[in-house]
C-alpha cells in the first residue's frame, strides 16, 4: 500500500468492514460511521489518495481500496461508503467481485444527469434570497477558488440536514480539503457514466448491497435506487422521513439507523 493511503483503525473485535468517506476529497467525513461501528466490529477508516503528479482516476482509488482490502486480513470485507464513498464501494466491487463483502450505500451520490438535476433543483428551492445574495458575493469577495467552495460549503450545508446533532468533534487534525483531487476524481466519474461505464458494469456485483437514505437527503434516493436496479436487481432500500444526507447524525433516525446497519451487516457478514 502506497504512502498516500493512511488508514484509521477504530475497534478490534468483530468482522471487519471498511468506511468510505464522501467529497470526493473529504477525509474524516466516514469517522462518525466508523465509530458508531467500532462496537461490533473492527472497522478501517482509509483516507482516500489526494493530488499528485497524475491525475486521479477512478480507477486509481479502485486500485488503492483493494490494497487496504487484501491488507484487512478479512476475506470480504463489508463496504460502508457514504455519498462519494457509496459510488467507489459500488465501483470497487464491480472490478473485484470476488473481493467485496456486504456493500451498504448511505446518502449515495448520483448516476445520472438527472439525478444530478435534480439536487440542484431541491437546494435552489431550499435558498432564501438572503442566503443566494451571499452565494453570488463570493466570487467578487474570496478570489481563491478552494476558499470560495469552503465558503459556500459553509453557507450551504445545513441544506443538506433536516435535524442534526451538533458535529462530533475529529480525534485530530484533519488535512485541507484538496480541490484538485475533488474536481479530477469527479470529473472521471463523471466522464465513465457519460461512456456508459457505470452503472452498467455494476450488474457484476454479487454481493447483498442495503441503500439507507433520508427522504430530505437532497440527493434523490429512490430516483438513484430506480438507477441501480435494472444492474442491481437484489439492491435493498431503506429510506428515513426526517433525515438528510448523514443519517449517523440525525436527531429523529440516529439510533434506528446504527441498529438497522449493524443488524444488516452481522446478518451478512458470515
Amino acid at each position: 500500500m502506497e504512502e498516500q493511503i493512511r488508514v484509521r483503525f477504530h475497534g478490534n473485535e468483530g468482522p471487519t468492514v471498511i468506511v468510505l468517506h464522501g467529497g470526493p476529497a473529504a477525509p474524516g467525513s466516514a469517522a462518525p460511521l466508523a465509530r458508531g461501528l467500532a462496537g461490533a466490529f473492527r472497522v478501517l477508516e482509509p483516507w482516500q489518495r489526494g493530488s499528485g503528479e497524475e491525475p486521479l482516476t477512478v480507477a486509481r482509488h479502485i486500485a488503492d481500496l483493494h490494497e487496504v482490502v487484501l491488507s484487512c486480513g478479512f476475506a470480504r470485507p463489508a463496504l460502508v461508503g457514504e455519498s462519494w464513498g457509496a459510488m467507489l464501494a459500488l465501483a470497487y466491487a464491480a472490478a473485484h467481485p470476488e473481493s467485496a463483502g456486504p456493500l451498504t450505500l448511505v446518502g449515495c451520490g448520483t448516476f445520472d444527469a438527472a439525478a444530478r438535476a435534480q439536487i440542484g433543483a431541491t437546494l435552489e428551492a431550499r435558498t432564501s434570497p438572503e442566503l443566494r445574495r451571499l452565494l453570488e458575493r463570493i466570487p467578487e469577495e474570496i478570489p481563491d477558488p478552494l476558499a470560495q467552495m469552503a465558503r459556500r460549503y459553509e453557507l450551504t450545508h445545513s441544506l443538506y440536514d433536516y435535524d442534526p446533532h451538533p458535529p462530533e468533534p475529529d480525534t485530530e487534525s484533519l488535512p485541507p480539503f484538496d480541490l484538485r483531487a475533488h474536481t479530477e476524481t469527479w470529473n472521471d466519474m463523471i466522464r465513465l457514466q457519460e461512456a456508459g461505464v457505470y452503472p452498467a458494469t455494476f450488474a457484476a456485483i454479487r454481493s447483498p448491497v442495503l441503500m439507507l437514505h433520508g427522504a430530505y437527503d437532497p440527493h434523490p434516493g429512490q430516483m438513484i435506487r430506480n438507477s441501480l436496479l435494472p444492474f442491481l436487481p437484489h439492491l435493498e432500500y431503506r429510506e428515513w422521513k426526517r433525515c438528510g444526507h448523514r443519517p449517523w447524525a440525525e436527531r429523529h433516525v440516529r439510533d434506528d439507523f446504527f441498529a438497522t446497519l449493524r443488524e444488516w451487516l452481522s446478518r451478512h457478514l458470515r
